[in-house]
C-alpha cells in the first residue's frame, strides 16, 4: 500500500472509531466551531497543538508557521488573529514555541537557506537585541534561551497588535500566554501569562 493510501486508510479507521465511541461527534462538530483558544505555534510536526494539550478537534483554532512568529506584515497570521478575536471571540491566545526549534537554530548559526532566511531574519534581530544575555551561554543553552525569548517577543507582538488592542479597548476578555514545549518530556512551561494587558 502506498504511503498516501495508508493515510486515507488511517483516516477511515479513525472516523469509524470516533463514531463508534461518540455517535454524535461529527454531527456536533459540523454545526459550528466555538474554540476558546487560539494557538500560534511552530510548524514543526512534533508539536501538534490539540494533541499536546489533550483537546479534541474544534476546541483550538490553530495558526502555525516556522518558529511561531507573529510579524506585523504577515497577513496570513494577522487574518487568523483577527478571525479568532473578532469572529470566534476566543478568550485565550497562546503563543507556543518549543526547545530545539530548527528555525531558531538556523537563525543562530546564520545558515543560508534561501527564502526562509528572510523569515528567520526576525529571529536574528531578536538574537542581536539580546546578545548580551545570550553570548556567555553554550550552544544548547543559547538555543533554549533564544527559543524562550522568541516566544516572549512574539506574545508581545500579539499584545501590541491593533486587533488585540482594539478588542481589549472594547472590553473583550482576552488572555495572552507565552508557552514553550519540551520535545524531551512532552511538557509545556508557562513563561509568562498576560491578562488584559497592552
Amino acid at each position: 500500500m502506498s504511503e498516501i493510501k495508508q493515510l486515507l486508510e488511517n483516516n477511515r479507521k479513525w472516523s469509524e472509531t470516533t463514531r463508534r465511541q461518540n455517535p454524535e461527534f461529527f454531527e456536533s462538530l459540523a454545526k459550528q466551531q466555538k474554540p476558546r483558544y487560539l494557538w500560534i505555534g511552530c510548524s514543526d510536526s512534533r508539536v501538534p497543538a490539540n494533541q499536546i494539550v489533550d483537546l479534541p478537534p474544534g476546541d483550538v483554532f490553530v495558526h502555525r508557521n516556522v518558529a511561531n512568529l507573529v510579524v506585523h506584515t504577515d497577513f496570513n497570521c494577522l487574518s487568523v488573529l483577527q478571525y479568532a478575536v473578532d469572529v470566534l471571540k476566543v478568550e485565550h491566545i497562546i503563543v507556543c514555541g518549543h526547545y530545539g526549534c530548527g528555525g531558531v537554530d538556523a537563525a543562530i548559526e546564520e545558515q543560508h537557506l534561501g527564502l526562509i532566511g528572510n523569515w528567520l531574519g526576525h529571529i536574528r534581530d531578536i538574537a542581536k537585541q539580546y546578545e548580551g544575555e545570550l553570548s556567555p551561554l553554550n550552544a544548547k543553552q543559547k538555543s533554549d534561551r533564544l527559543c524562550e525569548i522568541n516566544v516572549l517577543e512574539q506574545a508581545k507582538n500579539v499584545r501590541h497588535n491593533a486587533i488585540v488592542v482594539n478588542a481589549l479597548a472594547r472590553g473583550q476578555k482576552l488572555h495572552i500566554h507565552s508557552w514553550i514545549y519540551s520535545l524531551d518530556n512532552g511538557l509545556i512551561k508557562d513563561l509568562q501569562s498576560k491578562t488584559n494587558e497592552s
